[in-house]
């Protein structure tokens, strides 16, 4: 356990690339927003522009691997220990994460009239349109995901080179090819509800931490 919480103040050496870094996008996306939203007509729709800080995890996920793994290694950290201590890195700042877009949310509802523009930033019909718990515990699920989404592909990159991620990538696109076929699964996933996909997220998540972990075993730097 040591030995994580040295992988996680590692991290947090680069607290502009895990920390700033996700927020100045979204900020910056934000601002955006918010100045078209004022000169254009006003629409009660909320924006998926909130999508850029999860793709930010997906990017520092595989960061974590493809930058960050060779000097983590040469500090004498073993292959299990890096991934054991960044994938708890990954959950407290997804967790951290998740509670500031919670927060945010929260702010933005009790404008009123959504920062005086009618902008629904935060607000996502169907997956947070719930209680501010059932926000952060998707919020958090969903940025934890990708981070050891992203994770597994700077693995799979570090291990078997572009032939290797290209063969992993295709085979993730026949499962949901072949996933999306599959008239039973399509209608499971359409009568989810909220709650129902975060525990469903929370399972992939469990899922792909454990095949990065497989996959770290022999990995070269």
């Amino acid at each position: 356990m040591n030995m994580c919480l040295k992988v996680v103040r590692y991290h947090l050496a680069q607290r502009v690339m895990y920390v700033a870094a996700p927020w100045a996008a979204l900020a910056f996306v934000f601002a955006v927003n918010l100045i078209i939203a004022a000169v254009t007509a006003p629409s009660q729709d909320p924006t998926k522009a909130l999508a850029v800080i999860y793709v930010c995890f997906f990017a520092l996920g595989i960061l974590s691997i493809g930058r960050s793994l060779p000097f983590g290694l040469a500090l004498g950290v073993s292959r299990r220990s890096y991934y054991a201590g960044t994938a708890l890195f990954a959950v407290a700042l997804a967790a951290a994460d998740g509670l500031a877009l919670t927060l945010l949310q929260a702010l933005e509802r009790a404008t009123g009239r959504g920062w005086g523009v009618h902008l629904g930033f935060f607000r996502v019909s169907y997956i947070f349109a719930g209680p501010w718990y059932l926000t952060w515990l998707t919020s958090f699920t969903g940025l934890a995901l990708l981070f050891v989404y992203g994770m597994w592909f700077g693995i799979v990159y570090r291990r078997w080179d572009i032939f290797g991620l290209l063969a992993f990538l295709a085979a993730q696109v026949t499962v949901v090819l072949v996933g999306a076929a599959w008239h039973s699964i399509g209608h499971f996933f359409t009568a989810l509800s909220a709650a129902g996909l975060t525990g469903v997220l929370a399972a992939l998540a469990a899922v792909l931490l454990a095949g990065g972990f497989a996959t770290i075993r022999r990995i070269t730097v």
